[in-house]
């Protein structure tokens, strides 16, 4: 099992910045890659973001290309979202989940493993 715990959400206004955490604890041995993604009401869960466990490979939706960054701590076993220049489309429960797959990770369905998610808000 991996235990994912994230922080770092609250309220914004727009254009502002907010740094995520993913804290992941557990039997990570088989962890492959970690992927953000968020859920506005009313909507389906989509793919932000997504960094494989050694950091070679990164991955980002096209809504948030060249504003969010992801990157991972590999000492500490925390994977971080940076998000900038938010817009209020951006609102969103946030997440990030863990994968044993080796690719395909754009794909919900390829995550084994579930953080229980925070809020991001984003006023205008």
């Amino acid at each position: 099992q991996v235990q994912l715990v994230e922080a770092g959400g609250g309220l914004v206004q727009a254009g502002g910045s907010l740094r995520l955490s993913c804290a992941a604890s557990g039997r990570t041995f088989n962890t492959r890659a970690v992927g953000w993604f968020r859920q506005a009401p009313g909507k389906e869960r989509e793919f932000v973001a997504a960094i494989s466990w050694t950091g070679n490979s990164i991955y980002y939706s096209d809504p948030v290309q060249g504003r969010f960054t992801v990157s991972k701590d590999n000492h500490k076993r925390t994977i971080y979202l940076q998000m900038n220049s938010l817009r209020p489309e951006d609102r969103a429960v946030y997440y990030c989940a863990a994968s044993t797959r080796t690719s395909g990770w754009r794909i919900i369905s390829f995550y084994d493993y579930w953080g229980e998610g925070t809020q991001v808000t984003v006023s205008s």
